[in-house]
């Protein structure tokens, strides 16, 4: 006999901070024969090559990091998520497929909601695997919910796949040796941004390195470690070990190591790149310019909307405009990108080659920044981009600024080649990132980390936090101690 086994989640970060609803239609939903895409391990939903396992795709819906996702919004994928399940039962497992930081409006714990939401249509018999970026936080009760867990164990998320493939072949395992896990769960009081905890980096190179090592111990089907997402202001926002396996001695050993090992790392974890203030960013490009280095990319953190930010804050953008050498043509910068629907609609109205005069930014997210005045010309007009839209750059001296129709991040370099800009034939990119993706790190010949305003702020002890449970590092620097006992889930089926 087979397994049947479900596929599904809903996948979103959403910043408390952030003015802008994450509403159904900024969702991407999957659907049935849809989610193979997302799933290239499994050719022809055969993991590992076996024919024994039918894998039942039922819904996965994901969006760009936002602010709060509205409750009708969730409502509504929730009510199909849960529909497509019963269609697909009898069900001996399920791939739950999700980011780990999705805040919804009047709700804590959204991840936990839907865990319990399926577990009652599956039964508690159904065994569930459960993915998850290292950004997610990870709360008890959804440790009590799914029975396997493992993350991502690099930032940069260069193993999201494997990620998800090592989830589907646990599951697997588990159903082949008709185990039921058991999970040790410890809470870690830190909320440290991505920026600070890299594994690019010390030490979060080290302490994500290390969890093979617990991986080793007999008894252990998975270590994972989350750092948490610091801008979602919820009693569960934390950093936390999760160890998943069979030995209830072994896992809870494990993941009271590395809970502890994460907590004296603590003061030691630094921005990924050189970083400070937006004008000092400026003028250390303008240095390495005047050397004759190109490629110099900035990262506008605060407004990053792969971390959660809005996107539209044009801090960055009026401090380049500020300096003589960008206004004059003199130095040449990259600007990705401003989301203003209005204003592509103007630049696609006069044409490429027409004088415009725009107030750009600053209207979705009017709590941290407001309109800039530019005056330029229409370089390149771009039509029906996938994410963003229409999309137009407008050149101000030296300064091309790519304005999109919808919100969008620029990861890649085929993001600037398709719109006719090389950041290696420009002095600077500025980019609304935090830590650059692997294939912007790779173009780069300087990276810079701007500390600038928005709803990702990375000042984490100087934002309004109400929900987070307290004490907590660094909100609360000179904290005693915590108790990093680990606590077990699982123990009925033991």
């Amino acid at each position: 006999m087979g397994y049947r086994i479900g596929v599904g989640g809903i996948a979103i970060e959403s910043s408390t901070f952030s003015p802008l609803p994450s509403r159904l239609e900024d969702f991407t939903i999957l659907r049935g024969d849809e989610l193979v895409e997302r799933y290239p391990f499994m050719p022809g939903w055969r993991l590992r090559g076996r024919d024994d396992v039918a894998w039942l795709p039922c819904l996965h819906a994901r969006a760009i990091p936002g602010g709060p996702v509205t409750a009708q919004a969730y409502a509504a994928m929730k009510a199909e998520l849960l529909e497509r399940v019963r269609g697909a039962l009898p069900l001996d497992g399920f791939y739950f497929d999700i980011h780990g930081a999705m805040y919804v409006e009047g709700m804590e714990d959204a991840e936990a909601d839907l865990a319990a939401a399926l577990r009652d249509v599956l039964g508690p018999r159904c065994l569930v695997s459960a993915s998850m970026d290292l950004h997610g936080n990870v709360s008890r009760q959804i440790v009590e919910l799914v029975d396997l867990f493992t993350a991502y164990r690099l930032a940069p998320h260069d193993d999201a796949l494997e990620t998800r493939e090592r989830a589907c072949a646990h599951l697997l395992d588990s159903l082949d040796h008709d185990v039921r896990p058991l999970r040790a769960w410890v809470r870690v009081p830190a909320i440290l941004p991505g920026e600070r905890t890299s594994t690019l980096v010390e030490p979060g190179r080290t302490v994500y390195a290390r969890l093979v090592e617990s991986d080793a111990v007999a008894g252990v089907i998975d270590a994972s470690l989350w750092v948490g997402y610091v801008w979602a202001d919820e009693p569960r926002s934390a950093a936390a070990a999760v160890v998943t396996g069979t030995d209830a001695a072994a896992i809870q050993r494990e993941a009271e190591k590395i809970a502890r090992r994460y907590w004296d790392a603590r003061h030691d974890f630094d921005f990924v790149a050189p970083a400070g203030s937006a004008d000092w960013c400026i003028e250390r490009a303008l240095e390495l310019a005047a050397g004759g280095e190109h490629a110099i990319f900035i990262s506008d953190s605060g407004d990053n909307p792969t971390a959660g930010g809005v996107g539209d804050v044009p801090h960055v953008l009026e401090r380049l405009l500020a300096r003589s050498a960008f206004a004059s043509g003199e130095r040449s910068a990259l600007y990705a990108s401003i989301p203003d629907a209005a204003a592509v609609a103007t630049c696609v109205a006069a044409g490429v080659g027409t004088d415009v005069d725009l107030l750009l930014g600053g209207k979705l997210d009017q709590v941290h920044g407001s309109p800039v005045r530019v005056r330029g010309r229409v370089e390149t007009v771009f039509r029906d981009d996938p994410v963003g839209g229409d999309i137009a750059v407008l050149r101000t001296g030296g300064v091309h600024t790519i304005v999109t129709a919808r919100r969008k991040p620029h990861h890649y370099l085929r993001d600037f080649l398709q719109l006719g800009l090389d950041p290696a034939a420009h002095h600077v990119t500025v980019v609304k990132l935090g830590y650059l993706v692997p294939e912007l790190r790779h173009a780069a010949r300087h990276a810079l980390l701007a500390l600038t305003p928005g709803a990702v702020n990375q000042d984490i002890p100087a934002l309004t936090y109400q929900h987070v449970r307290r004490p907590v590092f660094p909100l609360d620097p000179t904290m005693a101690d915590p108790d990093l006992r680990a606590t077990l889930f699982g123990m009925e089926w033991a």
